[in-house]
């Protein structure tokens, strides 16, 4: 069977759900190819095929375009059906040419399954899976169903009209999907994101009150809640308690997050550490006392899945995906969105277990992520995804 799977370059640093995907289809012998429009150096799971390059040079622009034409003429028949479905569909001649151009990678494909690893990859695609005689399918992660509709309504109408299969990673995201316009006659199936349980693992206990430490894994964006975690620290903070909160990965929003902590007097109490490899965040985990994934949206998290294959105590809000990572009350808790408030309160209680009652949460937090969320579970559920025939 031949897959082909469109991201917009190849997986990165916390892309594990992409990489244990692809190895796991090729190890039961299917013929894994990404489309991509950039390739990391280190990047060496499957063959990469490249988009149709565009520049703003003019000269270069159709010297480009020119050499795809010549490229697609043994496709011939997959852009003749291309440009009918797209001519139907009410697409103009000066858009065709140029949907045209950019799909030509995926027009020259010969696949079973066009797979796009983000609802958002498919647009602008829509037919192409039809074009080449492939069925398409389509995962919902996040952003793409939960914050881009928002933004762009009924952006996915074209999608439905093409989709063979969907996959989601919670039946959050799927009930937000179909808010935005999914068919219910379009087959779903839910598999959730996994980890290396083999990796994650520690008999450490949880350590004392007296060396607290929070921590949270995630890029430092609005959507991860970092503004509304460091409100509710400054309320403990404020009632006398010493902590430190250790912040793991980079991105666009750390000078927000380190100046609103700075306004709240926490400078002394927060460390940003940076991007870490695998094995340094879970040095990191080692000492953390709880870990907390106060996002305001989430389509599941890996991270807080690693945090409870550790032992430790989660708290998170109950954002998309995240009430069903984390079981309130016998897995961890889930606190509702934009109440800082009520965060410092849960952290609060949470601190106040005895010893007895932690062992309960988080041994059975341990035991559930090590049958549920394991890779060896979700790559064979991928390989159903794949050979279980969708409706004609």
């Amino acid at each position: 069977m031949h897959i082909g799977l469109v991201l917009s370059q190849t997986p990165g640093y916390s892309e594990t759900f992409f990489n244990s995907k692809i190895k796991g289809l090729r190890e039961h012998g299917m013929d894994v190819r990404l489309y991509c429009q950039g390739k990391k150096d280190d990047f060496n799971l499957c063959p990469v095929i490249l988009s149709p390059r565009v520049s703003r040079n003019p000269f270069f622009q159709s010297w480009y375009f020119l050499k795809e034409v010549v490229l697609l003429l043994p496709h011939l028949p997959a852009v003749i059906r291309y440009i009918k479905l797209e001519r139907k569909e009410g697409t103009g001649v000066l858009q065709l040419f140029k949907k045209t151009y950019l799909n030509a990678h995926l027009l020259k494909a010969k696949l079973d399954w066009l797979h796009f690893g983000f609802a958002t990859m498919a647009l602008g695609s829509e037919t192409v899976a039809k074009a080449i005689e492939a069925k398409m399918a389509v995962s919902f992660r996040g952003f793409d169903i939960a914050v881009y509709p928002v933004k762009q309504p009924d952006c996915y109408r074209m999608l439905w009209k093409y989709l063979d299969k969907g996959h989601t990673i919670s039946n959050d995201l799927l009930v937000l999907a179909k808010k935005h316009g999914l068919p219910e006659d379009i087959p779903i199936e839910k598999i959730t994101p996994a980890i290396d349980v083999n990796l994650f693992k520690s008999d450490s206990q949880i350590v004392n009150a007296k060396e607290l430490v929070f921590m949270t894994t995630g890029r430092l964006h609005w959507k991860k809640g970092f503004v509304q975690t460091v409100e509710a620290l400054a309320i403990l903070k404020a009632q006398g308690l010493k902590f430190t909160y250790k912040i793991i990965g980079e991105g666009p929003e750390y000078e927000r997050i380190a100046f609103g902590a700075y306004q709240l007097g926490l400078k002394n109490e927060i460390l940003f550490l940076g991007k870490l490899p695998h094995h340094q965040v879970k040095k990191e985990l080692e000492s953390a006392s709880i870990y907390i994934q106060y996002s305001i949206q989430e389509g599941f998290c890996n991270a807080v899945l690693e945090a409870q294959a550790m032992g430790k105590l989660c708290i998170v809000s109950n954002a998309e995906g995240l009430s069903e990572n984390v079981l309130h009350g016998k897995t961890g808790w889930v606190v509702p969105k934009y109440k800082p408030q009520l965060l410092a309160e849960t952290i609060n209680r949470v601190l106040g277990l005895n010893s007895e009652e932690r062992k309960t949460i988080t041994e059975y937090a341990q035991k559930r992520v090590k049958e549920e969320f394991n890779i060896e579970k979700q790559q064979s559920e991928f390989i159903r995804f794949y050979k279980t025939k969708t409706p004609v």
